[in-house]
């Protein structure tokens, strides 16, 4: 199976279906190697040699790999919240008390109950019921998002669910988890470049996403930023077109959507239903939960699966089921959107629809509504349920190509180098607000004044001054230290949404996503503290040496850089906003101690913490840099001139040398960044 190359599978598939329209490109020369994120109409005037031409709204490609999806008494439970008593005593108590077959049904809640369907590509699947109902849960059930507590049967071509299926199966999530900053343009075009083929050129995405852009009707806020929060951006129903556009732009196999058209008014929910169809006549899978849509809407649906409490109520054709619901003597007495019928007899709400008599035979002290949903889905149980159990789950197999298709897993569309490259834009891109902020600069330039004019052209000629300078020293391995450290360990907390999604859907490589994450934010981290101490340095009195002045700078980038990579190591331990600050906090507060300015003479059974703190070797770094052991000062004194290296000032550090605090800088610095790492993928593969 390892030695099966996917393409050599997938061009023997005799029942892939044809796909549909067709796209000529004249013309390869303009782009180069260079990655230009840009308009298509941008790029038609300033490259007349290329010729683009569509005929249809679909693209002369491979067709999508078929999946034929099945689900058998598909069952899912979550752990019970008030089991989980924080009092150990009446917890005990309570076990004690409890049989254990009890205690195992009190510890679980059923979401799911006994669920069974099927869909093969050509046709949608509607996932229909109230509030509540578990329709988003089997839809993340069947699309692998979760896999624990799972009971039942699902396959696809007849093959269970295996990582290598991440890659054929598009997943539209109710929360619209777009980047904020990024234009709606941008963020097609950098999915489609992360994505899409390699044996795709740049032309053909370009003009795949443009034909996206066209078929979601987001023409006119193409240039709009997303928003959200304090950030305008475009409305809600364009964001979840967006989000919809994010997901067909490359074509899955399997497509999953939650209420889809939620936000959009009855014409662009239909224009939407519309593109769904022409994406599922292609040879693509699709199942979207639903709330309640339009009459019109309904009937596009091929199958709908009614969910009511947990339990299916109906499985079928969606134009079958008033003729169904009929046979069982539901009637409405007006005129009904047929989803508007089904949703009532999943809520039991049947005042304006005509039941059976013998429903409520018996069970007169009982809830009307309940006698209802127990009815529907007993009648599921017996009438409906053993049909599609035979007709569609003992029947044909799937063709043993497509099973063998279906378990080799997508290789990489594109190299390491090459996704950095992309990610690296979009991630600037999508933070260079943050990073050239007014108020960032008005911060740094600001502070180095003020410190500039308090230490105006300062001296080291008595151990007072000495004191005042050094005090500058320390301040300033302060001030970067905090702004670093604040300024990364909030990174990941904030995009861990985004990260999740795109990590779920195995869009890049995790190290990608890092190393693109850290050398962006490293821009600021850098750009800033130099800005700093060219104002600062030469106002203070520094020594006024070309040497000197470089290797101050460089040593209060190296704080910096490992400040920022120790804020990375906290942000990814943590993954959440109110901790990350708190920790940082107490980390910040503890370097801030043992870093040899306020305590030099640690007692022996603290000093431990001392070399734990990166703080500590930064101001040891900024003094052998700034300083001479064998320098006089004192000179005016009746003792007559001094040494540096006996001041007071300098007990517990020798001015000679300085490698050592280097190395062991870069070595935090490193180690922070690989700490980093580990923690956040332990964490995202936690959230996966």
């Amino acid at each position: 199976m390892e030695n099966l190359r996917e393409d050599e599978i997938e061009d023997n598939m005799s029942m892939s279906p044809p796909s549909v329209g067709s796209m000529q490109i004249a013309g390869s020369n303009g782009f180069g190697h260079s990655m230009e994120f840009m308009s298509q109409a941008y790029l038609h005037n300033r490259y007349p040699e290329i010729d683009i031409q569509v005929a249809d709204s679909t693209f002369n490609q491979d067709p999508p790999l078929p999946v034929f999806l099945k689900f058998e008494d598909v069952e899912f439970k979550v752990r019970n919240s008030q089991v989980a008593s924080k009092n150990p005593v009446k917890t005990m108590v309570s076990k004690v008390a409890t049989p254990n077959n009890v205690e195992e049904k009190n510890k679980y809640k059923k979401i799911l109950k006994g669920i069974t369907g099927s869909i093969g590509p050509g046709e949608i699947l509607a996932l229909m019921g109230p509030s509540g109902s578990g329709k988003t849960t089997l839809l993340r059930v069947v699309g692998g998002r979760l896999l624990d507590n799972v009971k039942g049967k699902i396959t696809y071509n007849d093959v269970p669910y295996s990582p290598a299926l991440k890659r054929r199966i598009g997943f539209v999530t109710q929360e619209d988890v777009l980047f904020p900053q990024l234009t709606v343009e941008e963020t097609l075009i950098f999915s489609a470049f992360l994505r899409l083929p390699t044996n795709m050129s740049k032309q053909q995405k370009y003009a795949r996403v443009e034909n996206t852009v066209k078929d979601l009707g987001l023409e006119r806020c193409r240039h709009t930023k997303i928003g959200g929060g304090y950030l305008k951006g475009i409305s809600g129903g364009e964001r979840k077109r967006t989000c919809i556009g994010y997901e067909i732009l490359v074509d899955p196999s399997l497509l999953l959507l939650d209420e889809p058209t939620s936000g959009l008014d009855s014409t662009s929910a239909n224009k939407l239903l519309l593109t769904l169809q022409g994406l599922a006549k292609a040879g693509r899978t699709i199942i979207t939960t639903i709330h309640q849509p339009s009459s019109r809407i309904f009937h596009m649906f091929d199958k709908l699966l009614l969910i009511a409490e947990g339990h299916p109520v109906y499985y079928g054709k969606a134009k079958d089921t008033t003729e169904y619901f009929s046979s069982l003597r539901f009637i409405p007495e007006i005129p009904m959107n047929p989803a508007e019928f089904l949703l009532d007899l999943a809520t039991g709400q049947v005042n304006d629809i005509s039941v059976p008599r013998d429903i409520f035979k018996d069970q007169e002290s009982s809830d009307p509504s309940a006698a209802v949903i127990k009815y529907v889905q007993l009648k599921y149980k017996d009438i409906l349920e053993p049909k599609e159990k035979q007709e569609n789950h003992r029947g044909a197999s799937t063709p043993k190509h497509l099973q063998l298709a279906i378990q080799v897993k997508k290789e990489w569309t594109l190299s390491w180098l090459d996704q950095f490259i992309i990610l690296y834009k979009r991630t600037f891109r999508a933070r260079c607000k943050d990073y050239f902020d007014i108020l960032r600069l008005v911060q740094a330039v600001g502070i180095a004044l003020l410190l500039g004019l308090l230490w105006w052209k300062s001296s080291i000629d008595t151990e007072a001054q000495l004191r005042d300078q050094v005090g500058l020293m320390f301040y300033i391995c302060i001030f970067w230290t905090s702004s670093c450290i604040f300024g990364a360990v909030y990174v990941f907390p904030f995009e861990k949404v985004y990260l999740r999604k795109e990590r779920k859907a195995d869009m890049y490589r995790l190290s990608v996503y890092y190393a693109s994450s850290t050398l962006c934010d490293m821009v600021a981290h850098v750009s800033y503290p130099t800005f700093f101490m060219l104002i600062v340095y030469f106002m203070a009195g520094f020594k006024s040496t070309v040497a000197c002045f470089f290797l101050t700078l460089f040593a209060v980038l190296l704080i910096a850089i490992t400040s920022q990579g120790a804020g990375e190591l906290f942000g990814a331990a943590v993954m959440s906003i109110q901790r990350a600050g708190m920790v940082a906090s107490l980390i910040l507060m503890l370097f801030l101690l043992t870093g040899g300015y306020y305590v030099q003479h640690i007692p022996k059974f603290m000093q431990w913490l001392k070399y734990m703190s990166f703080m500590y070797y930064g101001f040891r770094l900024l003094l052998k840099v700034q300083y001479s052991g064998d320098e006089l000062y004192e000179c005016e004194s009746e003792d007559g001139c001094k040494t540096l290296q006996s001041s007071p000032s300098f007990d517990t550090v020798n001015l000679n040398g300085g490698l050592t605090e280097v190395w062991v800088l870069l070595a935090m610095a490193l180690c922070f960044r690989v700490f980093a790492y580990f923690c956040l993928r332990r964490r995202i593969d936690i959230s996966n």
